[in-house]
Formats: C-alpha cells, sequence, structure tokens
C-alpha cells in the first residue's frame, strides 16, 4: 500500500525541519515545498537538507515578481495597515504561498498539505483559511494542534533537542531562539526574550535596516512616479538611478530604505486568536511606498472618496491579517480600491534621511489641488463672505446643545 502524500510548506528553518522528519515517522510521503519571496535563503542548502532529512522531492517556486505586482502593490494601493501601524508583511505574504501549495499538491495527487504555524499565532489561521478557499477537500495537518506533536514538543528547546538528536542542522540556539519570517517586503523578529515587552530590542537583533544612528548624514533625494495607484517609476535625484521594472523598483526601495534606516516598527498587537504579542518588524521598502503613496493621494484623490477608502482601508487591513485574502468581502473591497485608484497619477519626490521618509514635492496631471483658490493673496473666485453663512449653519446644532446643556 503506498504511502499518503502530503506537501509541506517548508522553510528551511528550525520548525519546519522537525515537522518534515515527524511526519516521515507518522508514516507520510513528504514532499517539501519552498516559495521563494525574496527571503535571504540559500535555497541550494535547503533543498539538501530537506533531502537529507527524507523528502521525496522538494519544489523551489520563484514568485517574487508576482508577490510585488498581485499582493504587495494592491495592498499599498488601498494604504491598508493593521491597527494602524503594521504593514502587514508576513499577513501578505500568506496567501500567495499557499496558493502555490494547493496547486503542487493537486499535481501531485496529494490529499493533504501542511505547515509549522503554531496553535497561538496568525499564521496558522491564514494557511487554512486559504488552503479550504482553495480547495474544499484538502486535508490539513497542523502539527502544532496535534496532541502527540505537543507531547513530544512543549517549546524550541524540545525541538532544538531533537534536531540535534537526528542530525537537523539549524542556525537557532538555546541562547537565541528568535523567530524570524523573512521577505521582500520585511522581516519579523519575534520570541525569546522579545517576548517580554518592557524589554527593550538590541540592535543586533535588526538585519535588513541601518541604525538611523549610523544612517548617512546626507539626504538622498528620489522620485516615485505613480500610475492608478501603482509605482511604475523610481529615480534616485542624486545619482540618476532609474528602476521601472516592479520586482527590481521594489528592491531598489529596499535598498534605499535599508541604507537610511527606514522601516522600523516595535509593537505590541492583537492576534485573531486573541492573544496580543510582540513584534519587531523591518520593512525598508514598503514604508517608502506608503508615505509616497500617501502623499500623492492628497493632491489627486476626492476628498469624500478618500474618507470611504479610508473606512475600507481599515477592513481590509484586518481581512488580510486575519487571513480572508480568498474571501468575497476581500474580491468587493478590492474593487472598490482599484476604482479609487483610476486617477491617483503622477510624481512624489521624497527626502530619505536617518530613519524618515519625507515626501517634500508632488505633481499630478489629475491634480484638484487650485493654487489660486488656496491662496492667501488670491480671490481665485471664492467670496470669503459666503463663509459667514457656512459657519452659521454648522454652528447651529452646537448651539442647540449648548442651550441644553445649560438648562
Amino acid at each position: 500500500m503506498s504511502k499518503q502524500k502530503v506537501v509541506l510548506a517548508y522553510s528551511g528553518g528550525l520548525d519546519t525541519s522537525v515537522i518534515l522528519k515527524w511526519l516521515l515517522e507518522q508514516g507520510y510521503e513528504v514532499f517539501a515545498y519552498m516559495a521563494d519571496i525574496g527571503q535571504q535563503e540559500d535555497f541550494d542548502a535547503a533543498r539538501e537538507k530537506a533531502l537529507k532529512i527524507g523528502a521525496s522531492d522538494v519544489f523551489i517556486e520563484d514568485m517574487r515578481k508576482e508577490f510585488v505586482t498581485d499582493y504587495i502593490f494592491p495592498v499599498f494601493k488601498a494604504n491598508a495597515l493593521y491597527e494602524g501601524r503594521y504593514l502587514l508583511g508576513t499577513a501578505i505574504a500568506r496567501p500567495l504561498i499557499a496558493k502555490k501549495q494547493i496547486e503542487i499538491a493537486n499535481n501531485l495527487g496529494a490529499a493533504y498539505v501542511s505547515h509549522g504555524a503554531t496553535g497561538k499565532g496568525n499564521d496558522q489561521v491564514r494557511f487554512e483559511l486559504s488552503y479550504y478557499a482553495l480547495n474544499p477537500k484538502i486535508k490539513i495537518i497542523s502539527p502544532w494542534k496535534n496532541k502527540d506533536f505537543l507531547a513530544a514538543f512543549k517549546g524550541r528547546t524540545d525541538l532544538l533537542a531533537y534536531a540535534e538528536k537526528h542530525g537537523i542542522p539549524t542556525k537557532q540556539t538555546a541562547s537565541k531562539p528568535y523567530s524570524e519570517d523573512d521577505n521582500l517586503l520585511h522581516i519579523s523578529h519575534e520570541a525569546g526574550i522579545l517576548e517580554d515587552p518592557a524589554h527593550e530590542c538590541e540592535e543586533s537583533i535588526y538585519s535588513h535596516t541601518t541604525s538611523p544612528e549610523n544612517a548617512p548624514d546626507t539626504p538622498v533625494r528620489i522620485r516615485i512616479r505613480f500610475r492608478d495607484g501603482i509605482p511604475v517609476e523610481v529615480e534616485n535625484l542624486t545619482d540618476g538611478t532609474v528602476k521601472t521594472d516592479a520586482l527590481e523598483l521594489f528592491e531598489y526601495l529596499n535598498q534605499m530604505g535599508s541604507e537610511h534606516g527606514i522601516g522600523r516598527l516595535d509593537m505590541v498587537e492583537n492576534r485573531f486568536v486573541g492573544i496580543k504579542s510582540r513584534g519587531v518588524y523591518e520593512t525598508p521598502g514598503g514604508s517608502i511606498l506608503h508615505a509616497a503613496h500617501k502623499d500623492i493621494e492628497g493632491v489627486a484623490m476626492d476628498r469624500e472618496v478618500m474618507r470611504l477608502r479610508d473606512m475600507l482601508a481599515a477592513k481590509l487591513g484586518e481581512l488580510v491579517y486575519n487571513g480572508f485574502w480568498f474571501s468575497p468581502e476581500m474580491e468587493f473591497i478590492m474593487a472598490a480600491m482599484d476604482k479609487s485608484q483610476e486617477l491617483i497619477d503622477g510624481d512624489v519626490f521624497l527626502k530619505l534621511y536617518k530613519g524618515t521618509a519625507y515626501p517634500v514635492a508632488r505633481t499630478s496631471p489629475s491634480s484638484l489641488y487650485n493654487q489660486e483658490l488656496s491662496s492667501m493673496d488670491i480671490e481665485g473666485g471664492y467670496n470669503q463672505e459666503d463663509a459667514e453663512g457656512f459657519i452659521r449653519i454648522n454652528a447651529i446644532r452646537l448651539m442647540a446643545h449648548r442651550r441644553i446643556v445649560n438648562q
């Protein structure tokens, strides 16, 4: 009787390396799958490691450009944040990883997929909701929710011991057990001493950004051109470098943001499962792009459209964070976002300096800005006397409220 096939989302790290071996011990035929979404990883070494552990095959899929064009850019043109701060670096990547994993499982005729997300975190929800949305018949093996697995592995110390016993190499140690998620958009740092929210993150933990204190003392100026809310060109106004390819453009923003210490965030957030967690994030290129996009909207987007879009953006951030990428409500909101961006065209000029991406000028062919109307020196067709009635009408309810309060 042939073994049941399972496609494991494999990172090459401690958790999924142990899970690969554990799945083999449970009698499954395991196929390891790695999504190349821009993480700093030696994929050849990871492939060799997975095969040495016992994987039947290893699929390494280059999805960097798709990640940028179909996931990062759509979310960033919506200005979506989670809890007003987090740029969703991990959350945006999960549906793409899950989509390819399901495709591989379907091609192999595998009835099972597996992942290494813990039962306390958000990623288990993101992966599994995506799996079910894409293939309702798929079966999921989630070791961190399996009683036998939990009995054998209470935490990272047990994982490290198991890895040592079975000759599985790992970059983690008991004294530095950080959990990191790395991709084109960001790197996150969690676990270990970072679980104490009162403990300041040491500089040695940061890996994708220069400390703002050590960033160049001379600012650099760049120009980002948008079309329909999507960045289509970046120009370094200091040295003349120009990037137009989506992937190259975003990688260049990452490079510039990293050099100038841009994109660090240390926060305590609310996980979907109801637990608060502390995360340290580095999102260099994304932070520049977010600042620039908001700025071009200031000159090119109608006020009432912006208000409605901002309400939807908050909901979109929740949907992405909570794992509902492949949902009807996501399709609905994205359609509205596409409509809101039809005239978001133009150039934003930014100064990058010591941890900040600072917009300093902007131009747009669809600008709603009227310099004469805004001027303090030119009437520009605006009758200032009309403002008297405008103010009186808006004051009616305020005066009525004050009369009641004073009774």
